[in-house]
């Protein structure tokens, strides 16, 4: 792939700051990024200090997503009637100042309002800032300006949680808010004094009906798919409700969007075939880079018996390997065409994933950190390239629209990984343990190595309680390998994809390196 500039109405003009502004950016970047995963591990901490149930902790983490799900998609329209450096500005203050309230929170629902206030508050910062990345760099840097953007926004789920469990564990839960003050004070410092205005008028007035159907589809969605475990799916109520809103909010907005003169939504974005097909990648590449995320804690602090700190240090590596590749990457598309790489990096991680159903009771930490390494190198190479492709044909104009929808199919997509690989290792553990369990009888537990080394007596209650513990420790490991053999599966599926992205012009205005 070779850059060159679009034949634009406008020549790009350096920007003065460049550097202040990029750092201040990226700040942002990572602290609403990290915010997505750090809280995760101090809920056990945090519902021994509100006293709450574990039904009611769930919705610390709820009102987080569907808040931020609501907000992103209005985050073009703010940008172009306000301008993007307001939105910006005001986004980092209201999450700072949400951040610091959840810290300083007593009760519950003080902590879900807060949460609250910081989803709508961060759900601006990761599209925005790589819009920001894209009108301060020209063309032939856009390669390694996605790079920058794309370390800010995987390494911060990957660290979360260590830096999360080392903080819980050496302070309080309520430092996992704490972090990010000095870190929003920067940001806000930094882009105050340096970022310039890029307000984009739109003649329009706002489209209240679209807006309240994408929002509808979108909470009701984020709704059912994060309840949908706890409350055994379809068989309950509130999640039919869910389900059915979901379906007829996406259904009203799609007919309103394709019938309305000035619609929420502008179908402009969706006639760029690049834009829509990154979009699709973007969805399975959530899918597969957070459901990992999801499943490797519990699994090295359930079954293998890692305590949190350890799980931490041995996750982390992985955020290694992705910034070996987002740093190659702008190398690599100088000499590569964009889809050859993409290519390569969803080969590297079906790899790791492969590797990955190797894993074992018996195995050390580096199977694990081999193949994080892995699979983080794979999603480097992915994410930079298709950052890029996705508005290398995208008009200026869009670009505020065009981010905040990219962030919305990404977070969408991590929703639903996350709910059916853990909905499948549910379901997958009770079937597994029924079939193992079928295969035991006291002369085959007496003639096991592992129940002799465990002292394992059928003839006692203990015994056999040990005995089922075992069992399902077993059916448990091999639910967690069949849902990495399905991500594999769907990663490598998603390879002849890459037909769907094509060598195009940039379109006036796009400024935008292009395939050729």
């Amino acid at each position: 792939m070779s850059n060159r500039a679009g034949a634009g109405p406008e020549e790009f003009a350096a920007v003065p700051y460049h550097g202040i502004i990029t750092l201040s950016v990226m700040l942002a970047t990572i602290m609403q990024a990290l915010d997505s995963t750090i809280a995760n591990v101090a809920l056990p901490h945090m519902q021994g200090a509100v006293s709450g149930t574990q039904d009611e902790m769930g919705w610390v983490l709820t009102s987080y997503i569907v808040a931020a799900a609501i907000t992103i998609p209005l985050t073009g329209w703010l940008s172009n009637a306000f301008g993007r450096r307001r939105v910006f500005l005001i986004s980092i203050v209201i999450f700072t100042i949400a951040s610091a309230l959840c810290g300083l929170a007593e009760t519950l629902p003080q902590i879900v309002l807060f949460r609250l206030l910081q989803g709508i508050g961060g759900a601006a910062l990761v599209p925005l800032s790589q819009a920001v990345l894209f009108d301060i760099n020209p063309p032939r840097n856009y390669g390694r300006a996605m790079s920058i953007w794309g370390v800010g926004v995987t390494m911060g789920p990957i660290l979360g949680p260590a830096l999360g469990g080392w903080l819980t564990d050496n302070y309080s839960w309520r430092w996992v808010f704490y972090i990010n003050l000095p870190i929003g004070v920067l940001a806000f410092v930094g882009l105050l004094l340096t970022l310039p205005e890029s307000r984009q008028t739109r003649s329009s007035g706002f489209d209240f009906f679209g807006f309240a159907t994408l929002s509808l589809g979108v909470a009701a969605l984020q709704l059912m798919l994060d309840r949908g475990q706890l409350l055994d799916w379809f068989s309950s109520t509130e999640i039919m409700i869910e389900a059915a809103a979901s379906g007829l909010g996406f259904y009203l907005f799609i007919v309103h969007m394709f019938t309305t003169d000035h619609p929420f939504v502008d179908p402009a974005l969706f006639k760029d075939r690049n834009f829509l097909a990154s979009n699709v990648f973007i969805f399975l590449v959530g899918i597969v880079l957070f459901a990992t995320l999801a499943l490797l804690p519990p699994m090295l602090q359930n079954q293998l018996g890692y305590p949190v700190v350890l799980t931490g240090l041995v996750t982390a590596p992985r955020g290694l390997g992705t910034l070996i590749g987002m740093f190659a990457v702008g190398r690599l598309l100088s000499l590569l065409d964009a889809r050859h790489v993409i290519a390569a990096g969803l080969a590297l991680t079906a790899y790791s994933l492969w590797r990955m159903t190797h894993f074992s009771l018996q195995m050390d930490y580096w199977p694990i950190v081999f193949s994080g390494v892995l699979q983080g190198l794979g999603i480097g190479l992915v994410y930079v390239p298709l950052s890029t492709v996705a508005f290398s044909t995208l008009p200026v104009a869009l670009r505020n629209e065009g981010t905040a929808l990219f962030s919305l199919m990404r977070n969408i997509g991590s929703s639903i990984g996350i709910s059916v690989v853990t909905f499948l290792l549910t379901q997958n553990v009770q079937r597994l343990h029924l079939a193992l369990g079928t295969h035991i009888t006291p002369y085959n537990v007496a003639s096991n190595p592992a129940a002799r080394a465990a002292h394992v007596d059928v003839s006692s209650a203990r015994g056999v309680a040990a005995l089922d513990a075992m069992i399902n420790n077993q059916a448990t490991m091999i639910a967690y390998i069949d849902d990495f053999k399905l991500m594999m599966t769907l990663t490598l599926v998603t390879i002849p994809l890459l037909l769907l992205l094509k060598r195009a012009k940039p379109q006036a205005g796009a400024h935008a390196a292009v395939l050729d």
